[in-house]
């Protein structure tokens, strides 16, 4: 269930290219983070080179493409080893679909409390105890 905004400048200005970033990006969540594609959601906004700065130059002067992927997921639910595969496996893929990026390209992986962070007017947490209530064994009335 995690929120992803991907924020991003390129030159390349194909019309799927933002559908293609969102697919990747889910894709990548699912394939190394084990998030569930069905309840992801993925904002992707395109900012212009020219309002985009890195080391005090533009990226339209630096002809470089650039990327920010803000992605909140309940803590604890992934391994330091899996988010660092999902920063280096996303900036390896944003750099396949947006051209060559700016070094200064940054993946955040925010890890929410489960008490703070959810969806569908629910909290992760009551999920989880829910969840948990819902197989627990019945014990018999006497």
């Amino acid at each position: 269930m995690p929120l992803i905004t991907v924020q991003y400048t390129s030159h390349r200005n194909a019309p799927s290219l933002k559908a293609d970033i969102a697919s990747a990006i889910s894709k990548l969540s699912a394939d190394i983070l084990h998030k569930d594609p069905k309840v992801t959601a993925v904002i992707v906004q395109s900012v212009d080179a020219a309002d985009w700065f890195a080391g005090g130059q533009s990226l339209v002067e630096q002809k470089l493409a650039s990327v920010w992927v803000d992605i909140h997921i309940s803590d604890g639910t992934n391994s330091k080893d899996e988010k660092a595969d999902f920063i280096a496996a996303t900036f390896k893929r944003m750099d396949e679909l947006l051209g060559p990026l700016h070094n200064e390209s940054y993946i955040y992986v925010h890890d929410a409390r489960a008490d703070a962070y959810g969806f569908g007017g629910l909290t992760q947490e009551r999920r989880y105890i829910a969840g948990k209530l819902a197989a627990a064994p019945r014990s018999a009335a006497a």
